[in-house]
């Protein structure tokens, strides 16, 4: 019942005007059933009054058109009144009150009314369905606009700040900083991170061990080694990165480097993939991915699946 249209629908409307005549036997019986709907003295008075002075002016049926005329008339004024009105005949009951020769098809009418109200709500809920499932499309569709502009802010962020560590002198300030914008790229792409951290011995050893970085991939951690060298990192120093992988069980390893390589690295991460997977990467193709619109997890992930499959650790897409 709360489904109903703002006004009464011609079908709605031309079959109240068929039904509730039926349902009342007398004039006077008609107006005590708007009455009872809730419906307004004022809505009612001339007619009460013309049954009063000129009784045979006026039949059941056109009481009742002229009635529902108003209610729709009345707009929003009489909803609650339109609403009682379909109330009081779908629920009706008492047919015993009705002449004899009408109690068959005032039965018919009031379940073609129940019918019609059954299927107008079921367009209603259908509509309603299909609006609230719109406005979750278009909030989403508003959620990954604003995820797409601060991705493409952070890129741009990452593209400004890798320049500007080109001209810095100090190569260790420099090789911090690099961690930091890299790791931010990670935190944009909503990959989970854990920033640079090191480890101290147990014996007063001091720090034993430092760790750029560590993403998770689809349930696997990798730690992240970051090089910003102006000659390619050569076996030496991958050699150290792959010892902090395999002293850590499931771990696995990332190693970016700017300036790429050596043959040697290259060869010792193949020969390694026997045992752990280990990608390697260099800023050529981060600044390659991001002006081709790539997606970072996407890139990550080729990476790894050259790695496992392929046994090439220094996989790179062509763009």
């Amino acid at each position: 019942m709360d489904k109903l249209t703002f006004h009464y629908p011609p079908e709605l409307f031309n079959l109240l005007v068929d039904t509730i005549p039926l349902l009342n036997r007398s004039k006077n019986d008609v107006l005590l059933f708007f009455k009872g709907a809730g419906v307004k003295n004022s809505l009612l008075l001339d007619i009460e009054n013309t049954i009063l002075t000129n009784r045979a002016s006026i039949n059941k049926y056109d009481m009742v058109r002229t009635i529902l005329a108003r209610l729709n008339e009345s707009g929003e004024n009489t909803l609650r009144e339109r609403r009682e009105v379909v109330k009081r005949v779908v629920e009706f009951e008492s047919y015993e009150s009705c002449w004899d020769t009408d109690r068959l098809k005032a039965k018919g009418l009031v379940y073609e009314v129940r019918q019609l109200i059954n299927v107008k709500d079921s367009f209603t809920r259908m509509k309603n369905a299909k609006e609230e499932a719109e406005l979750e499309i278009r909030k989403e569709y508003l959620k990954k606009a604003a995820e797409a502009q601060k991705l493409a802010q952070a890129k741009e962020l990452f593209k400004n700040e890798i320049s500007t560590l080109f001209v810095m002198k100090d190569p260790h300030k420099r090789g911090k900083l690099f961690e930091d914008v890299l790791n931010r790229l990670f935190s944009s792409f909503g990959i989970l991170i854990k920033e640079a951290f090191t480890l101290t011995g147990d014996s007063n050893e001091g720090i034993i061990e430092q760790i750029d970085g560590v993403i998770e991939l689809d349930g696997d951690y990798y730690l992240v080694e970051m090089k910003w060298w102006n000659q390619a990192v050569g076996p030496d120093e991958v050699a150290k990165h792959l010892v902090r992988v395999f002293t850590r069980g499931q771990a696995r390893g990332i190693f970016f480097s700017v300036s790429g390589f050596t043959e040697g690295a290259l060869t010792m991460c193949k020969q390694s993939l026997d045992k752990v997977v280990i990608v390697l990467g260099d800023l050529y193709e981060f600044i390659t991915m991001l002006d081709n619109d790539g997606d970072l997890k996407r890139f990550l992930k080729d990476k790894i699946q050259a790695a496992i499959i392929d046994r090439n650790p220094y996989y790179k897409r062509e763009y």
